[in-house]
């Protein structure tokens, strides 16, 4: 019964970002959403996840923000006339352990503007991120760590 459930916000989704209501576009969406769920089904065989609707509408809304953010920074910072940009690369260590919340995590990052995920590494300690100001990587790490990592851990344990 979940995974309907999940299929049909999936569905849903679908319809917003294409922009088509119709039947065969939801039923499109529907059934991708279904191949999504059937392709990572091993990540959620051991039944150590649990969804909890509220967390990851929580983050959800948490990501909306910090891309609202993030853009308004990105284009203040590009709209200078002298662009004092510091790019960087730096290693964030992960809470996160499993494939498909380091998945998650990393394309947050990289959805998020002025962010990039580059790399995670060997022993999936650290993921690399690329920022557009590296100016805190400090602050940055912070940042990362109290708010996507943590909703990820609330919403998928």
């Amino acid at each position: 019964m979940m995974l309907f459930l999940i299929a049909v916000v999936f569905a849903i989704v679908w319809a917003a970002v294409t922009g088509s209501l119709s039947p065969l576009n939801l039923i499109l969406g529907f059934l991708l959403g279904l191949l999504a769920l059937w392709i990572i089904r091993r990540d959620f065989a051991g039944g150590r996840t649990v969804f909890r609707p509220l967390k990851l509408l929580s983050l959800a809304i948490l990501f909306v923000k910090e891309l609202a953010i993030s853009a308004w920074r990105v284009a203040v910072l590009v709209a200078r006339p002298r662009m004092d940009l510091k790019p960087g690369i730096f290693a964030f260590p992960l809470a996160v352990d499993r494939d498909i919340e380091i998945t998650l995590l990393a394309n947050l990052i990289t959805l998020t503007p002025g962010t990039l995920s580059v790399d995670v590494s060997e022993d999936r300690r650290f993921l690399y991120v690329h920022a557009l100001d590296c100016s805190d990587p400090v602050g940055t790490k912070r940042d990362i760590a109290n708010g996507f990592e943590r909703k990820i851990l609330e919403a998928l344990r």
